[in-house]
């Protein structure tokens, strides 16, 4: 491939990735406000702990039937009809595995519905004082009913993101936590703690409703038939079977580490959401938002049987990654404890800030592994190949339980709360594992996935974050000089925002120092996209 067509294909990439990102951005905006509401509202608690561990299950039933493990299986085969302009037999696939989706999903949340109470005591947390547990298997059983809602919307997205239509599919989280929002300002007084269950299944059914538009634009031609015997749909059960059990394995690390935090204390399980919730922030902004505008490029392009074009695509994704992730880490751990005390407000003790942030710092390492991750994983599943992922995911698990039993004092009997760290760093450690382990495997596949092209990027961005790191620790501690702390809102308003600002454009410069290509990339896609507005504007002013 030709450098003008891949710069034009990185240009493009960047202008979707944008679009993605500011609908996260939002999302993610609004999610901080509920965080900052929670948070003052029940710290880490057993009510929270409460609301962590109902959520769990309901949020495996869906990333099992109807979301991570279905997309996945189901967007590289529809994909593929696409390319090759066969949208009547794409929309018979679409509608099948809708169909057997949404039976799948009803009949396990109606199982899991009915022994909630048994599960949540013997399986997901029977560490919780019995008052807690009765509290957790009430709520699991109202967030049953938003993975239901789920379970439709959930292949909606998968379809829009088919026909590379991203935007619905980006503003669908905003809708989800404008639900949960309307929760926590409307419901949390008169139902407490159950306020935020019921504002997460409001959110569910606006995920739902904001993406239909999408789906009658592109012409949908639903039949209500299963299709269980058509060999399209047997296709995708073929993918989909590895990345449901793939998926099965994360499901079941995390119901491992909920069992463990639960035997730790009080608050243990709420820090460890906390520091997750955190760190997710940038990771989603960047990671996931670069991994659904990759997906359907490269399974397009492997159906096409384009090597050099995935290798192109691949390459620009964790290069554009890396840029981002590998700052962002730096900066969440420099400026973490200001920033937590602007979300929390002073509703965290010293002890319960201590726990929350030894969680983040773990997390924040695993920052740039889970976005690359969206990548690599994504590449195997373009390829239609979802029994890899699920062989090395294995590895993955095992270095994230057996680090977690061994080193958080579970079978010692010397848990703590502070072992919350520990199961934080062992989720990282699981992930960079699976990481590794595909980079190696891909290699081999692909004869090359530009690794001199990512490791330059990577020495590039290091730098210029370690510059960036560096500015931001001496403010730091100037600022603790002059008596700003962070103790107080006002204080750690001006401690995060000023960091924050001040870190980014010392990156920013030193990437252009170190001629970083991809931050000038990014930057020029961004103030093109800003600039695209103006014209209009200019029209109506002059009218």
């Amino acid at each position: 491939m030709s450098e003008a067509a891949e710069y034009n294909r990185a240009g493009q990439i960047a202008r979707s990735t944008i679009i993605v990102m500011a609908s996260f951005a939002a999302a993610k905006a609004i999610s901080l406000l509920q965080t900052v509401i929670i948070a003052r509202a029940f710290g880490i608690s057993a009510e929270y702990d409460a609301f962590v561990a109902a959520n769990r299950l309901p949020e495996i039933i869906f990333n099992l039937i109807a979301g991570g493990a279905i997309a996945f299986a189901f967007i590289p085969v529809f994909t593929g009809f696409l390319a090759k302009n066969d949208t009547k037999t794409a929309w018979k696939v679409a509608s099948h595995v809708a169909n057997t989706v949404f039976l799948v999903t009803l009949i396990v949340s109606a199982v899991v519905f009915v022994l909630a109470p048994s599960l949540v005591s013997t399986s997901i947390a029977p560490g919780f004082a019995p008052e807690t547990q009765a509290q957790t298997a009430d709520m699991m059983r109202i967030l049953l009913v938003g993975t239901i809602l789920f379970s439709i919307s959930g292949m909606i997205t998968g379809i829009l993101q088919g026909y590379q239509r991203f935007l619905l599919p980006a503003l669908a989280p905003i809708m989800y936590d404008l639900g949960i929002l309307f929760g926590v300002l409307f419901l949390i007084r008169p139902f407490g703690i159950y306020g935020l269950a019921l504002g997460a299944v409001l959110g569910a059914a606006l995920h739902l409703i904001i993406q239909l538009p999408g789906l009658f634009r592109v012409g949908v031609r639903w039949t209500p038939r299963f299709g269980w015997n058509d060999k399209n749909f047997r296709a995708v059960l073929v993918l989909f079977l590895p990345r449901a059990l793939d998926l099965a394995l994360v499901s079941f690390s995390a119901l491992v580490i909920t069992n463990i935090l639960s035997r730790l204390g009080e608050g243990a399980t709420s820090a460890y959401d906390w520091g997750w919730r955190i760190m997710q922030i940038p990771e989603t902004l960047i990671g996931t938002a670069m991994g659904i505008v990759i997906f359907p490029t490269l399974a397009a392009l492997s159906s096409l049987g384009d090597l050099d074009g995935k290798r192109s695509a691949f390459s620009g994704s964790i290069r554009f990654i890396l840029v981002l992730t590998i700052p962002s880490a730096m900066l969440l751990i420099a400026s973490g404890r200001p920033l937590l005390g602007l979300l929390e407000g002073g509703a965290f003790d010293q002890s319960a800030t201590d726990l929350v942030y030894s969680a983040l710092l773990f997390f924040s390492i695993g920052i740039v592994v889970h976005s690359v991750l969206e990548i690599v994983a994504r590449s195997f599943y373009a390829d239609k190949d979802t029994l890899t992922p699920l062989i090395v995911a294995v590895g993955g698990a095992t270095v994230n339980i057996g680090i977690a039993l061994v080193f958080s004092g579970v079978l010692t009997g010397t848990a703590s709360p502070e072992s919350v760290g520990v199961l934080a760093f062992s989720n990282t450690l699981g992930v960079t594992f699976e990481v590794v382990a595909m980079f190696i495997i891909l290699r081999r596949r692909w004869g090359s996935v530009d690794e001199n092209h990512l490791a330059k990027t990577t020495v590039k961005t290091l730098a210029a974050s370690l510059i960036m790191a560096l500015v931001v620790t001496a403010l730091h501690a100037g600022f603790g000089v002059v008596g700003l702390s962070g103790t107080s809102f006002v204080q750690a308003v001006i401690l995060v925002a000023t960091e924050v600002i001040i870190g980014l454009l010392v990156f920013i410069g030193a990437a252009y120092l170190v001629q970083l290509g991809e931050v000038k990339i990014f930057i020029t896609q961004s103030v093109q996209k800003l600039r695209s507005f103006l014209p209009h504007r200019e029209a109506q002013t002059a009218a």
